[in-house]
C-alpha cells in the first residue's frame, strides 16, 4: 500500500508540474497586463520570461496554427517593414528604428496559440482591469495634488499640473480608460440578465468612477470620438431594439448632463475648432492643425510613390525635405516622423502594398470576434477601437494602445477559436 501511495503522491506532483507549465506563461501574459498602463520598461522585462515559459509549451501544433491568416496577416506587416528597408533613403539607424514598432505584432501569433489551449486568458483581463481601476484612483489624487505625479521624477519635459496624469500622457490613459467602460458594459449586462444584481452594481460602480475620471479629469479627443462609436456597436450586437433604444435615450441625457456640469469637456470639444482656426488664420502650431497639414503633405508624399512606397523609416526625411523656414511659417516648418494615421504612415513607407496588409489584418481579426462571449466582446471592441483611434494617432505601432492591441487581439482571439473548436466539435 506503502508502495502504491508513493506512485499515486509522484504522479500527483508530476500533474502540478505538468500543469505549472502551461499555467507559468499565461501569468507572465497578466503580469505584463498588470504592467502596461503605468510602465514601457517594465512591460519589455516581463516579456523575456514570458518568452521563456512559452518555449517549454507544446509547440508541435504551432507551425500549423501560424497558417491560419489571423497569424500570418501580422508576420507578414513586420516582414514588409523588414523588406522596406532595402529601398529607404533614410540613414540606416532611422530605417532600423522605424521597425521596431512593428515587432510586437509578432506577440499575436503566440498568444493566439497559447489561449487557444489553456483557458487562462481571463487572467490577463482581471489584470488589465484592476491595474487600471489603480490608475484611476491615481489619477484622481494628482488632479487633486499634482506632487503626486510620477511624472515629476520620470518625465524629463514639462508637466502640466492641471492634466491629473500620474504617469505617460492623457491620450494612453483616456485609451485604456474608455477600453474599460465599454468592456465593463458586457458583464454588467450579463450580471444583469443572471440575477446577480449585486456584482453587477459594483462593477457599474467602477465604470462610473473611470467615465468621472475622463470628463471632470482628462480626457482625449479621440476617446471622445470613439467612444460614442463602441457604444452603438455594443448596443447594435448585444441589445434587442427597444433596449437599445431606451440605452441611447439614457446615453444621451448622461452626455447632456456631463455637457452642463464639466467646464473639462467642454474645452476639450471646444479645441476642436480652436485648433483648427489658430492653424488656417495665425499658422500656428496646434494639435488639430498640425495633423491636417501632416495628412495634405503625407498625400502629397504616397502620390510620388503610391505602389510601395518610400520605405521604412522615410517619413522624418521626407517631410524635412518639404519643410518651410520654422520661423516664418512654423506649421508648415514641422519635422516629424509620425503624420498621426496608420494608413498614412504605412501608404507612405510601403505603398498601396502596405494598406492592403493593414486593412487585411484589421479585417480578419474581426472576423475572428463574430460570436458570443466576453473574449468575443474585449476582442472585438479592442480592434474597433484601434482603427477607430488611428484616424487621429498611429496607435497600431504606439507602445501602450499598440501592446493593448496585440494582448488583447492575442489573448481574447485564442480564447474565441478554442470555443468556437468546441462548438464545431459538438456539431459533429
Amino acid at each position: 500500500m506503502t508502495g502504491v501511495s508513493n506512485e499515486l503522491g509522484r504522479a500527483s506532483v508530476l500533474s502540478e508540474i505538468w500543469a505549472a507549465r502551461y499555467r507559468t506563461p499565461a501569468r507572465f501574459v497578466a503580469l505584463v497586463a498588470l504592467l502596461l498602463p503605468w510602465t514601457t520598461t517594465g512591460v519589455t522585462f516581463a516579456l523575456i520570461p514570458w518568452l521563456i515559459a512559452f518555449a517549454f509549451v507544446d509547440l508541435r501544433e504551432f507551425p500549423r496554427s501560424l497558417l491560419r491568416p489571423v497569424c500570418l496577416l501580422p508576420i507578414a506587416l513586420v516582414i514588409l517593414a523588414l523588406v522596406g528597408t532595402l529601398w529607404s533613403d533614410a540613414p540606416w539607424p532611422d530605417r532600423l528604428h522605424a521597425v521596431g514598432p512593428a515587432l510586437k505584432l509578432l506577440a499575436i501569433p503566440l498568444l493566439i496559440y497559447q489561449f487557444e489551449r489553456w483557458p487562462y486568458g481571463n487572467w490577463v483581463f482581471s489584470a488589465f482591469l484592476a491595474s487600471c481601476a489603480l490608475l484611476m484612483v491615481y489619477s484622481f489624487a494628482v488632479a487633486i495634488d499634482p506632487a503626486l505625479s510620477l511624472k515629476l521624477y520620470l518625465s524629463r519635459g514639462p508637466y502640466k499640473v492641471e492634466s491629473g496624469i500620474a504617469v505617460r500622457n492623457y491620450i494612453d490613459q483616456s485609451q485604456e480608460f474608455g477600453l474599460c467602460v465599454i468592456a465593463l458594459v458586457y458583464p454588467i449586462v450579463t450580471l444583469f440578465r443572471d440575477g446577480r444584481a449585486r456584482s453587477a452594481i459594483l462593477l457599474a460602480m467602477l465604470l462610473l468612477g473611470f467615465l468621472l475620471n475622463m470628463m471632470f479629469v482628462v480626457v482625449s479627443r479621440t476617446a471622445l470620438v470613439t467612444l460614442p462609436i463602441l457604444v452603438v456597436v455594443f448596443a447594435l450586437l448585444h441589445l434587442r431594439w427597444r433596449t437599445a433604444l431606451l440605452a441611447a435615450s439614457g446615453m444621451a441625457l448622461v452626455a447632456v448632463a456631463l455637457w452642463s456640469v464639466s467646464p473639462h469637456l467642454r474645452a476639450t470639444v471646444a479645441k476642436f475648432q480652436g485648433d483648427y482656426e489658430m492653424s488656417t488664420q495665425d499658422k500656428k502650431v496646434s494639435g488639430m492643425g498640425s495633423r491636417l497639414e501632416f495628412w495634405r503633405k503625407s498625400l502629397g508624399f504616397i502620390a510620388d510613390a503610391p505602389l510601395i512606397g518610400h520605405g521604412t523609416g522615410s517619413i522624418r526625411e521626407l517631410f524635412a525635405g518639404v519643410a518651410a523656414d520654422e520661423d516664418v511659417d512654423p506649421l508648415r516648418g514641422q519635422i516629424v516622423s509620425n503624420p498621426h494615421n496608420q494608413t498614412l504612415s504605412v501608404a507612405v513607407q510601403w505603398g498601396v502594398a502596405g494598406v492592403l496588409v493593414l486593412y487585411a489584418l484589421w479585417f480578419a481579426h474581426l472576423l475572428m470576434f463574430r460570436g458570443e462571449g466576453l473574449a468575443c466582446w474585449i476582442g472585438l471592441l479592442v480592434v474597433v477601437q484601434n482603427m477607430l483611434s488611428s484616424l487621429l494617432n498611429t496607435h497600431l505601432f504606439d507602445f501602450a494602445p499598440g501592446w493593448i492591441y496585440v494582448l488583447g487581439v492575442g489573448v481574447a482571439g485564442g480564447m474565441a477559436l478554442a470555443k468556437q473548436s468546441k462548438m464545431d466539435v459538438r456539431a459533429s
